[in-house]
């Protein structure tokens, strides 16, 4: 008897198929007629809401329907703009590449070093130099031509300053990098001494863009220019600004400055002198 059997549209997966595409059209036919009633209702249910009577006067007439506008074509209206610190902080970026654009035409320092810090390009290109010890430093701006003699650390942990004899020499830091390697050269000196002047006496009249040259052993000049003259109080000494420096070859002239105020200490503060390499030439 099987091949006498009749296969139902429950078991037949074509039939199955298409009389589940027609029940779901005329489901859907269905729901969109019962959407469109509903909204026919809703609208007449707002229009009888808005036409309200007035029992002094009457029936008022309808409010009109306000027109519906999709969220990304509306416009914007009073009060819907920009609030004022929006417009404060864009005014204010808008001002600062202006005056950043003038600095790179005209070469005119009109910003703060701190307020763009990292958004200004380094000044100059600069050489990098293989070590040789220095021997000698001249800075014409305050009179100084000297001999440069190595110096260690001091028994305190300080970097050690050259003997008194030796006032009129200046000493180089000789655990550090040498005048044109990558990172900060030292190079130290005295104020003065019981006698007058020393070498070094001078040193807080620099200012920046002022030129320091310091000859090496090797024959080469490592010409230096000044970034800025900074004084210290000596037990607040900013470490890694004065020595931590290693984003490019750097040179620190240091001497005492300040008050007096004697005994081991001497003066109270520290001068120093930050310089950036900016050109080598042959002695």
């Amino acid at each position: 008897m099987a091949g006498s059997h009749r296969r139902t549209g429950r078991s037949d997966p074509g039939r199955f198929r298409a009389t589940t595409r027609r029940a779901l059209r005329a489901s859907r036919r269905g729901t969109l007629a019962a959407a469109r009633r509903l909204r026919r209702v809703a609208g007449e249910a707002v229009s009888a809401s808005v036409a309200t009577t007035d029992p002094a006067t009457g029936p008022l007439p309808a409010r009109p329907r306000r027109r519906w506008v999709p969220a990304g074509r509306r416009r914007v209206g009073p009060g819907r703009g920009p609030g004022f610190p929006v417009l404060v902080i864009g005014t204010l970026m808008v001002l600062i590449i202006a005056m950043f654009a003038v600095e790179r035409v005209a070469g005119v320092s009109v910003l703060p070093d701190r307020f763009i810090a990292g958004l200004r390009p380094p000044p100059k290109k600069f050489p990098v130099l293989p070590a040789s010890r220095p021997v000698d430093i001249a800075i014409d701006p305050i009179d100084v031509r000297a001999r440069v003699h190595g110096v260690g650390i001091a028994p305190d942990g300080s970097i050690a300053v050259p003997d008194a004899a030796r006032a009129q020499e200046a000493g180089w830091y000789d655990q550090g990098p040498t005048p044109g390697q990558y990172g900060p050269a030292v190079i130290v000196g005295h104020v003065d001494t019981t006698t007058g002047p020393a070498v070094f006496h001078k040193l807080r009249d620099l200012r920046e863009g002022d030129r320091i040259e310091v000859t090496r052993s090797d024959r080469s000049v490592a010409v230096f220019e000044v970034d800025s003259v900074e004084r210290f109080d000596k037990e607040r000494l900013p470490v890694d600004e004065v020595f931590g420096d290693f984003s490019r070859p750097r040179l620190r002239l240091i001497t005492c400055g300040g008050r007096w105020v004697g005994g081991e200490t001497g003066y109270a503060d520290n001068v120093v002198v930050f310089a950036s390499l900016v050109k080598a030439r042959t002695a």
